[in-house]
């Protein structure tokens, strides 16, 4: 899992790496920042003869960073059934798009989102699908495939044996395997065409754009209005969204960057309201995801 210093130094360069793990883990920034800072309360809290025997402290910090966020998607079930509606990973933008946080000149710390690699492992649609998986096929899943560290070392994580844990992210792979990969060509053509249908109110046109058994799920947390259950059809999304087009007065929809893929934010009066990611497939949207719950929305909240 990578050698560092065991200075201060050193452990601390691990940090972006370790948010790299546990966003992917866990879907949420905040969660995936927390369960860092956790694993470095517990490194310094070490005596430091302890600290001296550990060889490889950031392969000690990957695992306890592994298995805190283990014991947090052990309680998510609990979590997500007292959530007010639909749950959703918070989406990401890109880095270029907004400020760090901060005052320039200040010694406050990047926000996590800022230290994040964007690539297909974060897009909306594949983090909806690890969200499908089981606590330990997503850890075992997200260490092996996506971070290539060996099922030896996954199996420090879960404590299972290495043969379990290639078990279980084969199990993860065949729940991945319905899942198609993002279409790398025309993706943001089709979403500029649905800003262009949806600011126009065109119905017929946005119809033409979604796929007859696409499904929209929105996200709002019980902190903004969205619809509480997934719409289902191509045409009752289009006029879901025709209807909020005239509700939303003053709303601006922008092309941006979701998680690594071309999607739209909605803003009023140059704040972040909405944020929505497209799964494309066949020169149509097949899925769409709303996130409006503010506090999902933090990265976005200094998005020019």
């Amino acid at each position: 899992m990578g050698t560092v210093e065991a200075g201060t130094d050193g452990v601390t360069g691990e940090r972006r790496r370790l948010i790299n793990v546990a966003y992917r883990l866990l879907g949420s920034v905040a969660e995936a920042e927390d369960a860092v800072q956790e694993a470095y309360a517990r490194w310094f809290a070490l005596p430091p003869v302890g600290r001296e025997e550990i060889r490889v402290p950031g392969a000690w910090l990957t695992t306890v960073t592994g298995r805190i966020c283990l014991d947090l998607l052990g309680s998510a079930r609990a979590r997500r059934e007292r959530y007010v509606g639909a749950w959703l990973p918070e989406p990401l933008p890109d880095r270029t798009e907004w400020e760090r946080a901060g005052v320039a000149g200040s010694s406050l710390p990047a926000d996590p989102a800022d230290q994040i690699v964007l690539d297909e492992s974060v897009s909306m649609a594949f983090l909806v699908v690890l969200e499908a998986m089981t606590p330990a096929e997503r850890v075992a899943f997200v260490l092996h495939d996506v971070f290539r560290y060996p099922f030896a070392e996954v199996a420090g994580v879960l404590g299972r044996t290495p043969a379990a844990c290639k078990q279980l992210a084969s199990s993860a792979r065949r729940r991945l395997g319905g899942a198609d990969a993002p279409e790398a060509g025309g993706r943001a053509d089709v979403v500029r065409r649905v800003k262009e249908a949806w600011e126009s109110k065109d119905i017929e046109a946005l119809i033409a754009l979604l796929d007859p058994a696409a499904v929209m799920t929105a996200d709002g947390g019980g902190l903004a209005g969205t619809v509480p259950h997934p719409v289902e059809g191509g045409t009752r999304i289009a006029r879901y969204m025709a209807a909020i087009a005239d509700r939303a007065p003053g709303l601006e929809l922008v092309e941006r960057s979701v998680g690594g893929l071309p999607g739209l934010v909605a803003r009023r009066a140059g704040a972040v309201e909405t944020v929505a990611s497209f799964d494309v497939s066949g020169g149509r949207v097949t899925r769409v995801w709303v996130v409006r719950n503010p506090e999902k929305l933090r990265p976005w909240l200094r998005e020019g």
